[in-house]
């Protein structure tokens, strides 16, 4: 593996791992208040594209960290709509 491909896993895995302690924090208070809904629905449209680049691309860091993300956003996102 290139050190490019190591730095990429690396950043994008710290990236998204920063949505998880404000997903724990919104499901465990059950109150997303504070949370944008605009914020999150513009930040889910660019890890969207950022993943059809990465397959574009065969970027295995960009698919992979995009992908995680998506997924945690789409959590914030249901919290926001659920509790919100």
């Amino acid at each position: 593996m290139l050190l490019g491909e190591c730095l990429g896993f690396v950043g994008g895995a710290l990236v998204t791992c920063s949505f998880v302690p404000q997903l724990i924090r919104v499901f465990k208070l059950r109150s997303a208040h504070e949370i944008s809904l605009l914020f999150n629905i513009i930040l889910l449209l660019g890890l969207i594209t950022l993943l059809a680049y990465g397959i574009s691309l065969r970027l295995p860091p960009v698919i992979l960290c995009n992908a995680m993300g998506i997924v945690l956003v789409t959590g914030l996102l249901y919290a926001k709509l659920k509790y919100g």
